[in-house]
């Protein structure tokens, strides 16, 4: 079947990434510039100050399981911990050159931009739709140089809700009109992904990439791709 909108996942469909946010340079160098700032901050202090935010942001909307955080909150919350106003531009920044300091590489799957490109020559619609940071992704999105593609995005942690919660498909849905039954889901992890696409009565194709949860065969997506191999996606999804 050929459909009209075709909505991706991010990171492990598109992309492969790796980050890792445990390691104590990545603390100290932000802790540098919290300081700089007039926010002092120990790596160690900050570390600490930065997961307890997030615990307690998740615990006060536990209710919700498919509740998402906003790292931007959490990175301003630490400036007013030490009673420092600083402007959301600076807290971008600051954002960004986090996530560019926790992160070893990031690069496009091989098929990846051939594919974007032939939808788009085919006047199909692209739309993304990931669980994921805002203000880590959207600038890595522009980095990849694929942000030419999409007719709208839609990430998490701006909306307030994650894959595989109905609201988030839903909101992409309403907000560009779109048909279920004329679009199709492409991610590479089956709870969030297919589990989600079902839900609304969506059609779905499931991809075994590098950084997929290990665990997967339980659903049954539309298509599916278990190899990783991204240029596959072209001839199941388009005739």
């Amino acid at each position: 079947m050929e459909y009209r909108n075709y909505i991706f996942d991010f990171y492990g469909t598109l992309c492969d990434i790796h980050t890792d946010e445990g390691k104590p340079s990545l603390w100290k160098k932000t802790a540098e510039i919290y300081s700089a700032f007039g926010a002092g901050y120990s790596g160690t202090e900050l570390k600490k100050a930065y997961s307890a935010a997030i615990a307690y942001d998740c615990k006060r909307n536990a209710k919700d399981e498919n509740y998402e955080p906003d790292i931007g909150r959490i990175f301003s919350g630490l400036f007013r911990e030490k009673g420092v106003k600083v402007s959301k531009d600076t807290v971008k920044t600051v954002a960004v050159t986090f996530r560019a300091l926790s992160r070893s590489y990031i690069r496009l799957y091989p098929g990846v931009e051939e594919l974007l490109g032939f939808l788009k020559k085919c006047d199909k619609k692209i739309y993304l739709l990931s669980n994921a940071q805002a203000d880590f992704t959207r600038p890595e999105i522009t980095m990849l140089g694929i942000d030419r593609f999409f007719d709208g995005i839609f990430i998490s942690s701006e909306q307030g809700v994650k894959k595989p919660g109905r609201l988030f498909f839903e909101r992409l849905l309403e907000a560009y009109s779109l048909d279920p039954k004329e679009s199709i889901m492409i991610g590479n992890d089956e709870e969030a992904d297919i589990a989600g696409a079902q839900d609304v009565g969506m059609d779905s194709l499931y991809i075994h990439s590098n950084i997929s949860p290990s665990v997967y065969g339980k659903l049954k997506p539309t298509y599916s791709v278990t190899d990783g191999d991204f240029t596959k996606i072209r001839d199941l999804i388009l005739s």
